[in-house]
């Protein structure tokens, strides 16, 4: 494997690939049954072989656990649950000696109801500074809350701050779980709160922050009713009195100077659920770094719906100069491999989902066990905790079970070291086979499929053959391959049909399945091809 690139290298992230971290669910290390920082950092030697650049971690930060961390009581420390800040430090320095960058999760629409700011607010009273920071209210009357907006958890969006008061009729917003108030962003002292927290881990020496629900801070003036039943699904696109106001925007015009005053550059990787050529504004020269491509995240195994994307995504880039940044799976979705079918068929099409996204111009995010294939768990009814199910009937729980690392079923799996409590969540039954050591042991398995892609996506880049300013060109060939040229000299191809499909003329130097005895591509397989030009 070829050495890491420098970690001081300006531009990096355009092309980066990032392994994504969800640290209860990662590793181990103290035996309490959740995943936490001293397991992470005995399991870098492992990310760093996978050949990626850097890793994004979702939040670690002191929490009730309502959201999973989501929740954030601090925003400026770890929870005792997931270790120290000096274990971050280590775990920090340890991954910038292998040259992995760090990306952290920062939450800036709401946060837990015991941040000590909003309890400050409930304590202040109606009309008081405290209660400005956030979302206060006075209902329509003492039943009824100030309009029609609903939670993405299901249930209203409003809470009565005490419902059994009649001097206090005041209701505070949360787009999410009530444990969630939304902050208030017209006022301008959050905005200076915030970029507190940016410097307090950018001074740390974090690499980067991916900003959650980063389409979302401001609400339409007024808080009025939105049209229809006012539901908030989807990303909260239905409501657009919550999403893609304006005023954002300058507020990651804010973030992006306090990012470019250090050196190396810090990173903003934005979640914005958004049709691309509106997400692409968030991502113009003086705002975020990047977003996530949330209309691909969600495709399912379709080539024309993956070409009409792709291109999409690809004007909203010459529009905007927006870095295209892909990803098939992350904590709130459903498993490629049970998204695109289940069984053996879904397999075969998330491996080569996660070989075509690896060959797309920009960069790409990958989901811890993604490298693992693996499915999505049914989570027994008993056992999930996602307050989207308990709220909404909807759960994330299945892309959140701990990752198998060895074949014998002990220890969960080996998640934790001997003699630990039971896992935060159970893991699946056959999980063995599914494991890292399992997959080690396979010269064809998906985790060396993707080590073997990210080594030859390095060498394409020295060679000059890839940059990071390719852009791409999607068609369907034969109504069911699809092909994404990179550039003047390599596509990626993908057989989406129930046939085997003819690539375009080239050299074959990668792919997912092997090639048939008359060198066509079998369904459900991607290749990376080199045209004759090169």
């Amino acid at each position: 494997m070829s050495e890491p690139a420098p970690l001081h290298v300006p531009g990096w992230w355009q092309d980066a690939v990032i392994y994504q971290v969800y640290p209860r669910s990662f590793a181990d290390g103290d035996g309490d049954g959740v995943g936490d920082l001293s397991g992470l950092l005995t399991r870098l030697p492992y990310i760093a072989s996978l050949g990626v650049d850097g890793i994004w971690m979702t939040p670690f930060q002191p929490s009730p656990q309502v959201d999973q961390g989501y929740d954030v009581s601090d925003y400026c420390g770890v929870d005792p649950l997931f270790g120290t800040m000096a274990q971050f430090d280590a775990l920090l320095d340890a991954a910038h000696a292998r040259g992995l960058r760090i990306f952290l999760d920062v939450v800036p629409n709401h946060c837990s109801s015991e941040h000590p700011l909003f309890k400050a607010a409930v304590a202040a009273g109606p009309g008081s500074p405290e209660r400005a920071m956030f979302h206060f209210v006075d209902g329509v009357d003492g039943d009824t809350p100030p309009n029609n907006w609903q939670s993405v958890f299901g249930g209203r969006a409003w809470s009565r701050v005490d419902p059994g008061s009649d001097a206090d009729q005041q209701w505070y917003l949360h787009l999410f779980a009530p444990e969630q108030p939304d902050w208030n962003w017209r006022n301008p002292a959050v905005g200076d709160y915030f970029e507190g927290v940016l410097r307090f881990w950018f001074e740390k020496g974090v690499d980067g922050l991916r900003i959650d629900v980063a389409h979302a801070l401001f609400k339409a003036e007024g808080l009025t009713d939105s049209a229809g039943t006012g539901t908030v699904v989807d990303g909260l696109r239905s409501n657009p009195q919550v999403s893609d106001q304006e005023e954002v925007h300058e507020v990651y015009r804010r973030w992006r100077r306090v990012a470019a005053s250090y050196s190396p550059e810090r990173v903003l990787v934005g979640e914005v659920n958004l049709a691309p050529h509106r997400a692409a504004r968030y991502t113009r020269h003086d705002e975020m770094h990047q977003a996530f491509a949330f209309s691909f995240v969600k495709l399912g195994w379709d080539a024309a719906a993956w070409a009409a994307v792709g291109t999409e995504l690809e004007e909203a880039r010459r529009e905007h100069g927006a870095p295209l940044t892909w990803a098939l799976e992350n904590h709130d979705i459903v498993r490629s491999a049970t998204r695109f079918g289940g069984g053996e068929q879904g397999a075969l099409r998330a491996r080569a989902g996660l070989l075509a996204i690896l060959g797309l111009p920009g960069g790409a995010y990958i989901y811890q066990g993604q490298e693992l294939n693996l499915p999505e768990v049914d989570v027994p009814l008993e056992a999930r905790v996602d307050p989207m199910w308990t709220r909404g009937g909807v759960s994330r729980d299945g892309a959140r079970v701990p990752l198998p690392w060895t074949s014998a079923s002990e220890n969960a799996f080996g998640f934790s070291p001997p003699g630990s409590a039971s896992p935060w969540l159970p893991v699946a039954a056959g999980w063995g086979s599914r494991s890292v050591e399992a997959h080690q042991a396979g010269e064809d398995s998906t985790l060396q499929l993707l080590r073997a892609a990210l080594e030859l996506r390095k060498q394409l880049t020295e060679q000059e053959i890839l940059s990071p300013d390719d852009g791409g060109t999607w068609r369907v060939e034969d109504r069911s391959l699809l092909v994404c040229e990179r550039g003047d000299r390599f596509l990626v191809a993908v057989a989406m049909g129930d046939v085997p499909a003819r690539l375009p003329e080239g050299d074959v130097v990668l792919s997912s399945s092997p090639l048939t005895a008359e060198g066509l591509l079998p369904p459900d397989a991607a290749a990376w091809v080199l045209t004759q030009d090169s």
